[in-house]
């Protein structure tokens, strides 16, 4: 009976139960009609184990981070500095907002912080200059997913934590991945800016204010520098590295920007623990939502119908794909990743698959899946920051979505686009 857990979950989803709720819920009910009332103890008592975790402190701490360089005013640096370098290009502001988001990726790691920090500013700036709201909209939302690919990033944390593998192989594996998304979505602006004459954001930067614009960008520039350099020579754990970057976030806005004040920590505070608490709640309850998978033998009957499907490891990771995309649809990268990941890594592993390959071609497709119609979490993030209707910019989004489609399977189908660098740094065989 317990194999109906996932059924009674995505009905759970259907009538608009909280993700969190319907996690606990969905294995919960099917306990106790099982005759399990011990287990429904264990069930909730790993929501808790589940949250105690010291890997998983980083999230909290770089969601911190990141609250205090928005704040801070490091976002609009990275702005500048982007317009610097790419506001005299045809469809110049479009191409910002795409290199803003993989600028801020590597301070944020969190593809909704990406949408609201960046969306408010740039979505009402790419409107003044004739672009729609829906397209500017949709422009925010898909580049907002490089967010969580480049480093640091909360999802590969959370993978890292649930599957035993390295966080800074992943980190690493994450870089070409995240610049791949982000050029091919540069590549379809520049299609359609010289389709639809899109304008120019600003005049072509001398080299002096270029000069002047990296100054500014510099400290903030430094912080991935920072936490991936600390990580890779032993200085400190991925925790740790987040904690020195809310150190280094603190430093930054009152010292050297000075655009901090200390009335400003509170709200700062308050906003980046109710973000973490959100993701935490949902880690927990999905590791207690594993405890039924495992108690259900779903992963032994699911990998045995995939590998009936067929023995071709390169027809498999297709199919694959085309699962994970549907999942990323309706449910977070987090969950998603605590669920699937214990059933679905272990079975290409065995098919010869490289474990952080497998890790990278999963992050990266359910990260697209935040913003995928129709309950792409970004979508509602844009939708909120515009004022645009969620209809409307699904539709605009489509030919973004194709792009990073297709950089998946790239990624999927050549390995070393993510392997190389962990295999280079030893992080990697």
């Amino acid at each position: 009976m317990l194999i109906w857990f996932l059924p009674v979950f995505l009905i759970f989803l259907m009538i608009g139960l909280p993700v969190f709720f319907g996690l606990l819920a969905a294995p919960g009910l099917l306990l106790y009609l099982n005759g399990q009332e011990r287990d429904i103890t264990l069930l909730y008592r790993n929501v808790y184990n589940g949250m105690d975790s010291f890997p998983l402190m980083a999230i909290p701490f770089f969601m911190l981070a990141g609250e205090l360089m928005n704040k801070g005013g490091i976002t609009m640096r990275l702005v500048e500095f982007a317009q610097a370098l790419m506001g005299h290009l045809r469809g110049g502001l479009a191409h910002v907002n795409i290199l803003s988001s993989m600028l801020f990726a590597g301070l944020s790691g969190s593809a909704v912080a990406d949408t609201s920090a960046l969306g408010s500013m740039l979505i009402p700036a790419m409107e003044k200059q004739g672009y729609s709201r829906k397209f500017s909209a949709a422009i925010t939302a898909a580049s907002s997913v490089i967010g969580p690919i480049i480093p640091p990033s909360g999802i590969m944390i959370i993978y890292a934590y649930v599957m035993g593998e390295s966080v800074a192989a992943l980190f690493l594996a994450g870089i070409v991945p995240g610049i791949l998304v982000g050029v091919g979505l540069m590549l379809v602006v520049k299609v359609m800016a010289d389709k639809y004459d899109f304008p120019v954001a600003s005049k072509k930067s001398t080299w002096p204010e270029r000069g002047r614009a990296s100054l500014k960008a510099f400290f903030p520039l430094m912080t991935p520098v920072i936490i991936l350099g600390g990580i890779l020579v032993g200085v400190f754990t991925p925790t740790e590295a987040a904690a020195v970057a809310v150190a280094y976030a603190l430093f930054i806005g009152f010292f050297v920007m000075r655009t901090l004040t200390i009335s400003e920590i509170p709200a700062i505070l308050s906003k980046a623990g109710l973000i973490s608490s959100v993701v935490l709640l949902l880690v927990g309850a999905a590791m207690a939502f594993k405890t039924v998978v495992s108690l259900s033998h779903a992963p032994e009957q699911l990998a045995s119908f995939i590998l009936s499907l067929s023995e071709n490891p390169l027809i498999l990771l297709f199919l694959i794909n085309l699962l994970l995309f549907v999942v990323g649809m309706f449910l977070d990268a987090g969950p998603a990743i605590i669920i699937l990941g214990p059933i679905l890594g272990p079975i290409f592993v065995d098919l010869g698959v490289d474990p952080i390959h497998f890790a990278i071609i999963m992050s990266v497709n359910l990260t697209v899946g935040l913003a995928t119609p129709p309950m792409g979490l970004v979508l509602f993030v844009a939708s909120a920051v515009s004022g645009e209707r969620v209809e409307a910019i699904a539709k605009a989004i489509l030919p973004f979505l194709l792009v990073e489609i297709l950089v998946i399977f790239l990624i999927t189908y050549v390995p070393a686009i993510s392997m190389t660098i962990p295999r280079l740094t030893g992080f990697a065989n």
